[in-house]
């Protein structure tokens, strides 16, 4: 259950959504990208290489979320394998987004989104722990 959560905080701490959300509306990549220029001062050439990473990973998410929707709607529930591969799909996904916020980020920007999302992640997990309680 941990790596499920902890798989899922990452996700969300690498797109900012947090902060979209909390000011409504849904998240786009325009105003994650947004929230990404303003923290870590990305360049015009940083943006315009990372706007269709989020714009794929929001499409991604999407239709995740959306089959999780119909998969709860039927009544079934995934079998252990099938959790296991989405588990596994998902840490690939977040590595391959990683890996190219790496290559794009300088490394000082590099130092600073690690570390908000690590920020991210912590908030995520409280966040969590207090609702279970």
């Amino acid at each position: 259950m941990k790596k499920i959560v902890t798989i899922l905080v990452v996700i969300f701490a690498f797109t900012f959504t947090a902060q979209a959300q909390k000011k409504g509306g849904a998240p786009s990549a325009e105003k994650i990208l947004k929230r990404m220029t303003k923290d870590l001062s990305l360049t015009e050439e940083q943006q315009s290489k990372i706007k269709p990473l989020l714009t794929a990973q929001l499409a991604e998410r999407k239709a995740a979320m959306e089959k999780r929707k119909a998969i709860k709607e039927s009544g079934q529930k995934p079998s252990k394998e099938e959790r296991q591969l989405e588990r596994k799909d998902k840490i690939a996904k977040e590595a391959a987004f990683n890996t190219e916020m790496s290559n794009i980020l300088n490394k000082e920007q590099l130092i600073k989104f690690e570390a908000i999302a690590k920020e991210r992640k912590t908030q995520t997990k409280n966040k969590g722990n207090k609702k279970a309680h």
